[in-house]
């Protein structure tokens, strides 16, 4: 994936760019990305929060989250886009939806997470490793 790269909201009131690589690009299958993408996952790459510049005022909104610390979602008060995902469990890093790339063509996810939560007809690629929950750091499918 080319760095810098940037991205924003469908109208364009949240804009953002990022000057670090990844450090993982995943598909979530929890139940809270679920309900927040409208989708039956959600994807995106995960950065150093620190290298994130925003510009426009996201709007945020926080839950519980399954493995119990607090989870907080941004996105745009405007059009709905949803953003970015941050949380108390590991405060340095941000989750960027891929969906709000500029250039989606470098994504490419490398494991599927919260599985257990996956819906029952979701095809999941066999090529990635696959976690029921959260993986811990350098664990192996």
């Amino acid at each position: 994936m080319n760095v810098p790269f940037s991205g924003g909201c469908a109208c364009g009131a949240v804009r953002y760019e990022c000057h670090s690589t990844p450090l993982a690009m995943l598909n979530c299958h929890c139940s809270d990305c679920q309900l927040s993408s409208g989708a039956p996952f959600a994807s995106g790459v995960v950065v150093l929060t620190k290298t994130i510049k925003v510009t426009g005022s996201p709007k945020e909104y926080s839950v519980r989250a399954s493995s119990g610390s607090q989870t907080t979602r941004s996105f745009c008060s405007n059009c709905g886009s949803p953003l970015f995902t941050a949380g108390e469990a590991m405060p340095d890093f941000t989750s960027i939806r891929f969906t709000t790339f500029d250039d989606q063509s470098g994504f490419a996810p490398a494991l599927d997470i919260w599985t257990s939560s996956a819906a029952p007809w979701v095809y999941l690629n066999d090529e990635l490793p696959h976690f029921p929950q959260s993986p811990s750091p350098g664990a192996q499918a």
